[in-house]
């Protein structure tokens, strides 16, 4: 079938994901900056998927207050992404230029966080691209609706005046496919490498040049 819009996950969909490297070292100067010993592993998953409770649940033992917690990590987040794009760590994935071709409405529904997703789209020229960008801010109302909750996959759809059962979400892990499934949108699986996931999207592509067989 057609749809009117396709909605995108960022990264590791239209823009290279950063290294755990990174992830880690975005966490280590948010807890040097409250004089904190460097994050666990386990702490850094938490921060990673968004757990609210989890991070929550640190700071209160760490003595930190989460709110506070949780700007300064939107600070470093973003400082951090910053960095890489001015090292040429990060660019857009070759195939991005397919979307020139598709005449649905475009937009972006990430959870990483709406400064840093503006950022790199202006900085590799994508941006004009899309008709709307929904993010997640660090903040605990913004980790509460991140993937599956489907609030932003909502907003999108709205912000584009498309009903659901016109809209289409790429994204390239279970969490995408199942929050498209939460937003009632088609899914589309984007595995570059051949890897599977556990859920069933409706559609599976190896490369985004495979949107325009399913999109017009």
């Amino acid at each position: 079938m057609s749809y009117d819009a396709v909605l995108f996950d960022f990264d590791g969909v239209l823009v290279e994901p950063p290294s755990s490297e990174t992830l880690q070292n975005t966490l280590e100067r948010v807890y040097d900056s409250f004089e904190l010993q460097r994050p666990t592993p386990e702490e850094v998953s938490a921060f990673v998927k968004g757990n609210l409770e989890a991070i929550s649940s640190r700071c209160q033992q760490l003595g930190v207050d989460t709110d506070r917690f949780c700007a300064q990590a939107a600070r470093e987040a973003i400082r951090v992404q910053r960095e890489e794009l001015e090292a040429g760590m990060r660019s857009t994935y070759d195939d991005i230029a397919a979307l020139c071709s598709l005449e649905a409405s475009l937009g972006v529904v990430s959870d990483n966080h709406p400064t840093a997703l503006s950022l790199v789209l202006q900085r590799v020229g994508v941006v004009s691209r899309f008709e709307t960008i929904h993010g997640c801010p660090f903040t605990p109302t913004g980790f509460e609706r991140r993937k599956p909750n489907p609030h932003n996959l909502e907003t999108a759809l709205v912000a584009l005046d498309v009903d659901p059962e016109r809209a289409l979400y790429v994204g390239d892990r279970d969490v995408d496919i199942e929050a498209a499934d939460n937003a009632g949108v088609d899914s589309a699986h984007l595995t570059r490498d051949g890897s599977s996931i556990d859920r069933s999207p409706t559609h599976r592509l190896s490369s985004l040049r495979d949107l325009s067989a399913i999109v017009s």
